[in-house]
């Protein structure tokens, strides 16, 4: 396929693609390699723009450049995204209650903690997706490693 059709195919995706605006997204691509930019309102958006170009057949790798810019000239304080992040993080009966920490900084939000399984990692990140003011997470929580004990023949969690 060459970069062209491919371009084209990405192009059409995210038209059709009804969750995001796809008018300030741009789109270049060299050898497979897709390159996006532009901007959208919400964290949310540029995860579902990765997303969607990520499943258009003939997509070797993205470089993701798009910006998060939020409507309006009254962006969320961190301390209230934090807030926010938190109860979403509590509420959500996947991950287990003070299993995971959040740090805001000029709109990322860096979790950490630990947690038993993969699951309660992701659900973590993407409680917090769609919240206002969220310009991007960087998901740091660890999942434990279950170990087997040598004169055991139950699992036990490595600290």
């Amino acid at each position: 396929m060459s970069d062209i059709d491919l371009k084209q195919d990405i192009n059409d995706e995210l038209d059709f693609e009804p969750s995001i605006d796809a008018a300030d997204i741009g789109v270049a691509v060299e050898n497979g390699i897709v390159t996006l930019t532009g901007h959208v309102p919400t964290y949310a958006q540029k995860a579902t723009v990765e997303e969607v170009v990520r499943r258009v057949k003939g997509v070797k790798g993205i470089a993701q450049e798009i910006e998060v810019r939020p409507y309006g000239s009254n962006q969320t304080a961190d301390d209230e995204i934090a807030k926010r992040a938190i109860n979403m993080i509590h509420w959500n009966t996947a991950i287990p209650d003070g299993a995971v920490q959040v740090k805001v900084q000029k709109g990322w939000v860096t979790l950490t903690g630990k947690v038993e399984w993969q699951y309660q990692k992701t659900a973590a990140a993407d409680v917090i997706r769609g919240l206002g003011g969220v310009v991007g997470i960087q998901n740091n929580i660890a999942v434990r490693r279950m170990r087997r004990c040598p004169t055991s023949k139950s699992a036990s969690r490595m600290p």
